[in-house]
């Protein structure tokens, strides 16, 4: 039997170093993804949105405002591509992906399971869940913690449907329902009642609007909004969650959010 000698030995254990950190340098490399005209055919990124929902969307004479608007735009600006908007109804949102009259949609869109055959979802970039709204002085910060609190919440709503499922679920806590999600934070903010249940965006807003109220907001529920591009569109999938991704990661997402709610 010939034993290798030692510096075969080394030879050999050099080369299999120098071919792991080749592995790990071609993975580690950042490649260019493919062409923009390959992503967006038209040269432009069209994003379909119903400009009818403030604060996310809303249309002026001349132009469009809102959170998803200034959304799609970060987005394009991170692609490199020009934006364009096309304003519509909320029941043709799906049907303009399907007809390729948008490459995108984004106007509020609850990520629905129903439509994974069709569409791809990116990462959400909201959550317009139901919130526990309570004094910081006295925070409430989940369902189960209710017993023997009062909640308010409007009455009819989703919120009703949930707050009557959760005292079948634990010791009671008395209900107190409002007409409008406003009246229900009015009553928690002048001491009238513990705690409200509204949906997160009702909330951001009415706390906004009360800059001096010092209360604390705990998610209960959740209702992710994300960006929705056809299902044979992978690469633009791909391309468009990244961004997303990096927006989020430097905080112009958090941002965005902020400026609006």
């Amino acid at each position: 039997v010939i034993l290798p000698t030692l510096t075969t030995a080394v030879a050999i254990w050099l080369w299999l170093l120098a071919g792991v950190l080749f592995v790990l340098r071609w993975y580690s490399v950042e490649r260019p993804g493919p062409p923009l005209k390959e992503l967006f055919p038209y040269g432009e990124m069209r994003v379909g949105v119903d400009a009818s929902y403030p604060p996310f969307a809303v249309a002026t004479a001349d132009d469009l405002f809102g959170l998803d608007i200034d959304l799609g735009r970060a987005i394009a600006a991170q692609l490199e591509v020009p934006v364009r908007f096309v304003n519509m109804g909320y029941d043709g949102l799906y049907d303009s992906l399907k007809a390729d009259q948008v490459d995108v949609v984004i106007s509020a869109l609850l990520i629905d399971p129903s439509r994974t055959n069709d569409v791809l979802y990116t990462l959400p970039y909201y959550n317009a869940g139901f919130v526990l709204v309570s004094d910081s002085k006295q925070p409430i910060t989940s369902m189960s913690a209710l017993s023997e609190y009062a909640l308010a919440y409007e009455f009819g709503s989703d919120a009703d449907t949930f707050a009557r499922a959760w005292r079948r679920r634990i010791p009671p806590f008395t209900t107190r329902p409002y007409e409008l999600p406003t009246y229900a934070l009015d009553a928690v903010r002048l001491g009238q009642t513990d705690a409200a249940l509204v949906d997160a965006t009702s909330a951001r807003l009415y706390m906004r609007d009360h800059p001096t109220w010092s209360a604390q907001m705990n998610y209960v529920s959740d209702s992710l909004y994300a960006v929705a591009v056809r299902i044979s569109r992978g690469k633009t999938w791909e391309a468009i969650n990244y961004a997303l991704q990096s927006l989020a990661d430097d905080g112009t997402l958090a941002d965005i959010v902020k400026r609006w709610l």
